[in-house]
């Protein structure tokens, strides 16, 4: 059998990458979706390079409130797939709760410890309109993020090193293991 696969590379954020999705239904014809993209970490005790599966996403943009019910955070359906797929291929990983914010200038030490205290592990700035477009849509997302920068610091750390991109949100194997993840959920 023969597997076809649509790749494309999104705008940054909840708005353009919600756009994103309604757009290329209209040509890509698939009820999949694998989305990965760095992150900011919030936990200082998640290893460098470890990908993060989230399981719900923090309600912190505009854009999911346009496709789903209001909420302060929305389930991502197909976390225990994806974590799976990780085990099965011995990618490291974490799962946990991460926030959607469309104001990464306001993420401010007050909603830091909140998010924190709530089980977030990252923050990031489309993963609750992406869920919440796919369930509208009836289209399933599998969703993986790869840890940036360090907020979980006394200082801001980018947890990499100048021109470093292994185990970096830069990496290009991620590309790799949501090729492999496609191939899974297709199986």
């Amino acid at each position: 059998m023969v597997k076809r696969y649509a790749f494309f590379k999104t705008s940054v954020g909840a708005p353009a990458c919600a756009g994103s999705i309604e757009d290329t239904l209209s040509e890509i014809r698939t009820g999949r979706y694998i989305v990965f993209g760095g992150s900011g970490c919030l936990n200082r005790e998640i290893a460098h390079g470890r990908v993060m599966v989230p399981t719900e996403a923090y309600r912190d943009e505009g854009t999911s409130y346009h496709y789903a019910p209001p909420a302060d955070y929305i389930p991502v359906r197909n976390a225990e797939r994806v974590a799976a797929f990780m085990a099965s291929a011995g990618i490291p990983f974490v799962k946990g709760r991460t926030w959607t914010t469309d104001a990464f200038y306001r993420e401010t030490e007050n909603n830091f410890r909140k998010r924190r205290a709530e089980g977030c592990i990252s923050v990031e700035m489309e993963c609750a309109a992406l869920q919440a477009v796919c369930d509208f849509r009836g289209l399933e997302l599998y969703m993986f993020l790869t840890s940036g920068d360090l907020l979980d610091a006394p200082a801001w750390c980018t947890r990499h090193e100048e021109g470093e991109l292994a185990g970096t949100q830069h990496d290009v194997r991620h590309f790799d293991i949501a090729l492999a993840l496609a191939g899974a959920v297709t199986a």
